[in-house]
């Protein structure tokens, strides 16, 4: 949920909907991959299999607040061209700025010192600037700059307080800043060039429609041209799409009917193809994202290939770089939400999973996860006791190498618990859900115990296997804790991903409902004593719980949510706008349908007490949906709490806030959802 806001900042383009893609090429001389699906890893389905694992070593109550909150949190890196060096983003000072630390690892130097967050770091190719996005308190309102890594010396390269420019992409020859271009009341989002020479901007795109959006601008290795992604409002279609630089002239390389998804990972003219070769992620192939290369012509105007699928999967593949030699590709396979990083051998068609630990891993690096010899390979790792790391992997020796290290003193891993994967079925026996289901030490199978129903925000989002602070905390408060890929959720293909459409609140409700039908047969539970909290859309369908089911829960935690269709597409931003219209339908011809998943409209069903909190800048559910709220329970006597960070937008991002938005947290659900004693002795 929010725990991960930090280290992956979606662009203004993915705002509450982060939504991967994906599609494939073939050419004679690489390798055919057989269609063989990834195992799934064995899930849970009886609840009475559930146990508590015993632990005579664990500390009760150890992990507190102040610090899970002060582990450190990891974020984008970039190579340095020479690869000495890492920089990265890091919120080790409290705020979430730029640190560099050499590339063998060591003490990491704060590069960038800065009460605003930043992300999105990018080297130069000539080592002498490193860009970055920045906004102010929250508002997504991000400008560009660059910093001198040698003095420190800061930039602000865009000063356009009422555009957003967000990922920013340096050409080959570091003469050029390619990024994505938002102005503050516009659904559209375009993509400029600046030049670093002459210092002028460029349109490459221009015009596009606002129920569309470019993104992810990738240089060819000439810097002749640049490969996007253009997709449209109801993330559910995407093309990808070839600009010629000098001209901005754009060739459609996806041509394709019917709703798909399309997105372009790299672009390659080195190696086996003496041709401009494009990574592709897409479901076009079989509902599910999978990758492929797309041959896009060796000279003159760009023309499309055939695509043959380099993988065909039934789990969410993703297509990351080329190696620097252009023989090999890096993809990640999320299986039932622990994602593994793979090497894949454009002559032989071999894949060869990367020998690190479950959990979360990605490929990282700005421009590349590769160094520029190719002789490493950067990437992310987390998992469900470790929090997010930086590591080097040498391809040569197979070996991994942590680079920084986010736990701090006084936390101890074997304090954690690692979650249960769970499945069980939806109420209308269409889906089967996922979950992770965390379960304290100790537990006595006494339906005495409490429980915390942990929804992920999105929609089109996932809940991993990774590490979450609050979660965490909790469980070791003695709380089990249950996170379900409700339908609407990625990676679990294209039909599961879109059958909430024109249903928001509706199945997907029903979906974590069933869940806690699953969680009270394991007989752990006193069913009296069962809480719901989420962020963004998670906060949203904490409220419709409330609402729509309030004998359930004892208490409610909406974090930055919206409550009221109506006035939640009037005030937030206008990407998010065109999207809730698109998967919402019209207004008037569905006001039906937008007063019923309005849970304003049921605050007098709410029976359990709540706690709201906000941002006082978030431009995706802004504060006066937590306001409207607040003043309805007020009116009719009922219990209710909130804080609104005035200096905060769709998270928070200051440390100091972080810890007091959570304290409030764990004070208000152990004050009105109290939990058993889980530290009873194991010889009871």
């Amino acid at each position: 949920m929010l725990d991960s806001l930090f280290y992956i900042t979606l662009p203004i383009h993915a705002m509450r909907t982060a939504t991967l893609f994906a599609i494939v090429i073939i050419v004679s001389s690489v390798a055919e991959i057989s269609a063989q699906t990834s195992p799934a890893p064995k899930a849970i389905t009886d609840p009475k299999q559930i146990a508590s694992k015993p632990n005579a070593q664990v500390d009760p109550r150890s992990l507190t607040i102040e610090k899970l909150y002060m582990t450190r949190q990891i974020g984008r890196p970039t190579w340095s061209s020479d690869g000495k060096s890492i920089a990265f983003i890091s919120n080790m000072s409290g705020r979430s700025n730029l640190w560099v630390v050499p590339a063998e690892g060591g003490f990491p130097t704060q590069l960038t010192v800065s009460d605003q967050r930043q992300t999105a770091p990018t080297w130069s190719p000539d080592g002498k600037w490193i860009a970055y996005e920045s906004d102010y308190d929250g508002d997504e309102q991000w400008d560009i700059f660059l910093v001198s890594p040698k003095t420190g010396k800061v930039v602000n390269l865009t000063q356009t307080r009422e555009i957003a420019e967000t990922s920013p992409t340096w050409s080959p020859d570091g003469r050029y800043l390619a990024y994505e271009v938002k102005p503050k009341t516009s659904a559209a989002v375009e993509i400029d060039i600046y030049d670093m020479v002459m210092r002028e901007v460029k349109h490459l795109t221009t015009n596009t429609p606002q129920d569309k959006r470019n993104m992810n601008p990738i240089w060819s290795k000439d810097r002749a041209y640049i490969v996007y992604t253009q997709e449209q409002a109801k993330g559910t279609d995407s093309n990808v799409f070839i600009a010629r630089v000098a001209t901005g002239q754009s060739t459609l390389l996806t041509p394709h009917e019917g709703e798909q998804l399309y997105f372009a990972s790299d672009f390659s003219t080195r190696g086996m193809f003496d041709a401009q070769t494009v990574l592709l992620t897409s479901n076009a192939e079989n509902g599910y994202d999978n990758i492929g290369l797309l041959l896009v012509g060796t000279r003159g105007d760009p023309h499309p290939s055939a695509i043959k699928w380099l993988t065909k999967d039934k789990w969410e593949i993703r297509g990351h770089e080329f190696s620097p030699d252009g023989k090999h590709i890096t993809f990640s396979a999320n299986v039932d939400g622990n994602e593994d990083i793979y090497l894949y051998d454009l002559v032989t068609g071999k894949s060869t999973a990367l020998p690190i630990p479950k959990g979360v891993n990605a490929p990282t690096g700005g421009h590349s996860a590769f160094s520029a010899d190719g002789s490493r390979l950067l990437y992310y790792h987390n998992g469900p006791t470790a929090p997010g790391d930086l590591w080097v992997y040498h391809l040569a020796s197979g070996k991994s190498q942590q680079i920084t290290h986010s736990l701090v003193g006084g936390i101890r891993s074997e304090d954690m618990v690692e979650p249960y994967l769970v499945h069980y079925p939806s109420r209308d026996g269409k889906w089967t859900i996922s979950a992770f289901l965390y379960v304290p030490f100790n537990m006595a199978r006494n339906g005495q115990n409490a429980a915390i129903v942990y929804i992920h925000g999105g929609p089109t989002s996932q809940t991993m296997n990774s590490f979450n602070r609050f979660v965490q905390f909790a469980v070791n408060q003695g709380y089990m804790v249950l996170a379900p890929n409700y339908r609407g959720s990625t990676g679990y293909g294209k039909e599961f991903q879109q059958a909430n459409l024109f249903d928001m609140g509706g199945g997907d409700l029903q979906d974590v409902l069933a869940g806690v039908d699953w969680i009270k047969q394991t007989g752990h539970l006193d069913p009296k004593k069962i809480a719901v909290m989420g962020g963004s859309y998670g906060g949203y369908l904490s409220m419709m719980a409330v609402t729509k089911a309030p004998d359930v829960w004892a208490a409610g935690v909406p974090i930055v949510p919206f409550v009221n269709w109506f006035t939640e597409i009037e005030n937030e931003d206008p990407v998010l706008r065109e999207s809730d219209l698109a998967t919402m339908g019209d207004p008037v011809k569905n006001k039906a349908l937008y007063e019923d998943r309005s849970p304003i409209n049921f605050i007098d069903q709410i029976k359990a007490p709540l706690l709201l909190l906000a941002g006082g800048h978030d431009p995706r559910c802004p504060k006066s949906e937590t306001q409207q709220v607040v003043d309805a329970i007020k009116k009719r006597g009922g219990t209710v709490d909130y804080k609104v960070y005035e200096n905060e937008g769709h998270g928070f991002a200051r440390v100091e806030n972080q810890i007091d938005a959570y304290k409030r947290v764990a004070d208000f659900l152990l004050a009105h959802v109290v939990p058993a004693d889980c530290s009873c002795s194991l010889n009871e």
